[in-house]
């Protein structure tokens, strides 16, 4: 990578005069490092910052076979089991979630303990059956307003409660044009983990003077509220800003955590996730875990088996490493694809596409642990089935009929992440918050 290229890269995403690296240094929104003396009287939130939350998300135009093996979607229903991976690794496994017994493919029963405390699992229809309709599923069918981007919209409520370098979503790792974000219309561009790791670490120096700047910026902003601030000024300053100590062991942290990056695969996406989101570059960064792809002639389902098992293990990383960096009650962690696959149906050798049934995973601080919906047999292969929003229970007069699923979906990861629910029925038009899935 050019010098050119590296610093052009580092200024997006630290910001000019690496304000990223200042507010990680210093604990303080952006928009205080910038301060003049109204803006430290005028800078709020209009979120519950005790819910507002990074959202990391984990997406797929193949249509992968997530669906197929997460719990519900075991033992028989209406008379039909079925189809799963024979691999021992893919076995089913019993466990407990949110309180109840279930069961599901080894790699999800054996997330740790404390991550399936706040998981979820959503069964839905995303309403179609095509690779190219990545986009508008992520744009949740065009029930969202304005026809942006779920993930587009909800960065564009967070970012300044979370006091991150920019607005729009951070893309790392999306397999091919079709896994790309837009902004407001504006196709954002994939940043690698290699790239992010070359830009960060070579030459040295942006994270080793942290402690350097969290001082002079602390300096700064002291004097001026002490010229003309107020002690409840004082006190929110008091309140935010990180110590020498802390700044100290973050830059250590991520020095590390960043060093260990070897390839652009499932491992070097999540800390590069975890990292952006420690360093308050972008409220939304979106990653690619596989789950299969598009698995129609796997043959033994075994490469479906070998990425489930891949990343699991992903995941189970990144809440690692969120805990390590001190940001795991900051971040949710989000898994929605394109579409699900056939679960009895097993085409030429593997799944088919199929869009009347996918299921989403949400983990995080205001998700509450269980399953949402499930699954109804009919004619020949296994539907999403309505469900209750209040305790995700399946019913076939249920408020959430699965026409309405992907929007009620959209509402709810937007609930997870602190909106509060009138601003989502505003915003989405169709669905149910599923309230179910909340805590």
């Amino acid at each position: 990578m050019s010098v050119t290229r590296r610093d052009a890269l580092r200024t997006a995403l630290l910001g000019a005069g690496s304000l990223g690296l200042r507010a990680l240094a210093t604990g303080l929104p952006v928009s205080l490092l910038t301060a003049s003396e109204e803006a430290i009287a005028a800078g709020t939130c209009s979120l519950d910052m005790a819910k507002a939350q990074f959202i990391i998300l984990s997406t797929s135009g193949s249509g992968d076979p997530m669906n197929a093996n997460v719990p519900g979607t075991y033992g028989t229903i209406g008379g039909q089991q079925a189809a799963h991976c024979a691999d021992p690794t893919m076995a089913e496994t019993p466990f407990m979630l949110g309180g109840k017994a279930t069961s599901a493919a080894k790699p999800w029963a054996t997330l740790p303990v404390d991550v399936l405390a706040n998981t979820s699992f959503i069964h839905h229809s995303t309403l179609n059956n095509s690779h190219t309709n990545q986009a508008k599923v992520q744009r949740l069918m065009g029930v969202i307003t304005r026809q942006e981007m779920l993930v587009s919209y909800l960065a564009k409520q967070l970012a300044p409660c979370l006091g991150t370098v920019q607005r729009e979503p951070a893309v790392v790792g999306a397999n091919g044009s079709g896994e790309l974000l837009t902004y407001e219309g504006r196709t954002l561009p994939n940043l690698s983990p290699l790239g992010l790791k070359s830009t960060l670490l070579s030459p040295a120096g942006p994270l080793t003077n942290l402690q350097k700047m969290r001082d002079a910026d602390l300096d700064r902003l002291n004097a001026l509220i002490k010229t003309s601030g107020n002690s409840a000024q004082k006190a929110f300053l008091d309140r935010l800003a990180s110590s020498q100590v802390e700044a100290r062991t973050i830059s250590d942290t991520l020095l590390t955590r960043l060093d260990a990056i070897k390839d652009n695969g499932v491992t070097g996406q999540v800390t590069a996730a975890a990292t952006l989101v420690a360093m308050k570059v972008a409220p939304v960064v979106s990653i690619h875990l596989p789950w299969g792809g598009d698995n129609h002639t796997d043959a033994g389902l075994l490469n479906e088996g070998k990425q489930h098992v891949s990343s699991c293990v992903a995941i189970a990383q990144l809440m690692q490493l969120l805990t390590d960096l001190g940001i795991r009650d900051k971040a949710t962690f989000v898994a929605m694809n394109v579409f699900g696959r056939t679960l009895k149906k097993l085409g030429t050798a593997g799944r088919d596409h199929w869009g009347s049934h996918h299921a989403t995973v949400m983990i995080g601080k205001n998700v509450k642990a269980g399953i949402v919906g499930g699954l109804e047999w009919k004619t020949n292969e296994f539907f999403a089935a309505a469900f209750n929003s209040t305790d995700g229970a399946i019913n076939p007069s249920g408020d959430v009929p699965p026409l309405e699923s992907l929007g009620a979906v959209g509402k709810t990861i937007g609930a997870a992440v602190g909106l509060p629910e009138a601003t989502l029925n505003t915003d989405i038009k169709v669905g149910k918050l599923i309230k179910a899935a909340l805590i």
